[in-house]
């Protein structure tokens, strides 16, 4: 006879770490959770991707940190982090062989090497994929007639007339993870990490920034995003980059705000936020439908620019030793801390594409390189929109005059004064452009061009005719 009741089966299951560093709204944790007895906390490091183009030591230093944050996060509930470095399916067949593991969940992510890992995964383990890199699906957000849309204002139209995120839609962080114990794991690299006293890492820096953001200065936002000697950006992008906390609490965030908004004014400076939001929804959509334009311009007819690529020139950008005081002061914030004001980077990459008439991969990859959230889909997005060639591409002939532009983002200069030190004691009369400064005044100043700080690397006017030509070329050449 058998018994009425059957011992049910215990089963165990892997929650694959990927840009998820959070227990709040992860959606993959929650249906690990929901559906097995015990769950693994598995980050693993491929050590190729140290020698790829874009690898950055700056990005790896914070990504460690909010690791730490992370494991500290689950042994309060009961659980740890278990890192694992190798090819991704080969560790986790291993895992599944050490621990008994059933079933694997992450969030799907949706860059061409991101889906070709994720297929040859799922080709020979039990791999699920779930939401939550993004607030809504690149295929959720069609045209009526069907297709996806390349053009970001009819996008975020759409995009709003679907049903909006809510508080109680978030996922509340579990009290507690039941994980086996013993499970052998490599400890957690602690590289040196610039300005690290700027960027703690991990969800409770990350969600309190955005508390704090959402408090105040999201309702000025609009008016202030484009200075850049104001702290008016929530600096947030790099806890987006690694999922410290979700893009949808994000957008959630905003929305509450929006609502409890005073006045008019704050709810449209709160709804420009919002928009940026959709943009990083909007690129990462772009790169899952057209993953062309990792290698290339979005609009082909670029590819065909005969661009100068001096190495002279773009080492110097690269330095932020242009003689362009906005530039350089952006680049050497780059530098020294792995970020840079988003103003800033509109600027550096139209001056280093249309005055230097450098291809904007290079710079693409050198953002890659050094900044701590570079996303290769939000990166290439802003570089090919800078160079006029991908899908909302400002219009080849927009060139930004960095000097008109350093004096309406900079109006006092203490950008410049911050970021590049020899420039610290001039007065606003001369610090946007002190290679006007007369012989006389340069002596005064202790400023001399070409020997305390360098003559501009090329004439603004001369290069943007420059530029016009080139892109006409090229497109004369289709």
């Amino acid at each position: 006879m058998q018994n009425e009741t059957q011992t049910k089966s215990v089963t165990t299951a892997i929650w694959w770490i990927r840009r998820d560093l959070r227990l709040s709204d992860n959606q993959a944790l929650h249906t690990a959770l929901t559906t097995h007895d015990f769950v693994i906390p598995v980050i693993i490091k491929d050590p190729a991707l140290v020698k790829h183009p874009h690898f950055s030591r700056k990005r790896a230093a914070f990504l460690y940190r909010g690791l730490q944050a992370l494991d500290a996060d689950l042994r309060v509930r009961g659980s740890y982090l278990v890192r694992r470095e190798g090819d991704y399916a080969a560790v986790l067949r291993q895992l599944c062989a050490e621990t008994g593991a059933t079933h694997i969940y992450a969030e799907a992510e949706y860059g061409a090497f991101d889906l070709a890992r994720d297929q040859k995964v799922a080709a020979v383990l039990p791999l699920t994929l779930v939401r939550g890199v993004t607030i809504r699906h690149p295929d959720d957000v069609e045209k009526k007639a069907g297709g996806v849309y390349t053009v970001f204002t009819p996008y975020k139209k759409t995009w709003l007339n679907q049903p909006l995120p809510h508080r109680r839609d978030l996922l509340p962080a579990p009290d507690h993870i039941p994980t086996p114990a013993d499970i052998r794991t490599d400890g957690i690299p602690d590289l040196p990490l610039p300005g690290s006293a700027q960027w703690p890492a991990g969800e409770g820096a990350a969600r309190g920034r955005l508390a704090d953001f959402a408090q105040q200065a999201i309702y000025r936002y609009n008016d202030q995003r484009d200075r850049t000697d104001l702290d008016g950006t929530s600096t947030l992008s790099p806890y987006l980059r690694w999922g410290m906390v979700s893009a949808r609490e994000a957008a959630v965030t905003v929305l509450d705000a929006i609502g409890t908004a005073a006045q008019q004014s704050e709810r449209d400076n709160a709804h420009v936020w919002l928009s940026e939001l959709i943009w990083r929804d909007f690129y990462q959509m772009i790169v899952y439908h057209y993953p062309h334009v990792m290698s290339g311009s979005f609009r082909p007819v670029y590819d065909r620019i005969a661009w100068r690529n001096d190495p002279a020139e773009f080492e110097a950008w690269c330095a932020g030793k242009t003689g362009y005081p906005m530039v350089d002061a952006a680049m050497r914030q780059l530098q020294e801390t792995g970020w840079m004001h988003n103003r800033a980077r509109m600027i550096v990459a139209s001056f280093l594409t249309k005055d230097l008439l450098i291809n904007w991969q290079w710079g693409e990859r050198w953002f890659m390189q050094h900044l701590l959230d570079g996303d290769n889909a939000a990166n290439n997005g802003g570089w090919q929109w800078a160079a006029g060639t991908g899908t909302d591409a400002a219009p080849y002939f927009r060139i930004f005059n960095p000097h008109s532009q350093s004096k309406k983002f900079d109006p006092a200069g203490d950008y410049i004064r911050r970021w590049v030190p020899e420039l610290r004691h001039l007065d606003v009369r001369h610090i946007h452009e002190p290679h006007l400064m007369k012989p006389m005044i340069q002596q005064l100043e202790k400023c001399v061009i070409g020997r305390d700080y360098p003559a501009p690397i090329v004439d603004h006017k001369q290069a943007r005719q420059r530029t016009l030509d080139a892109y006409k070329q090229a497109r004369e050449s289709a």
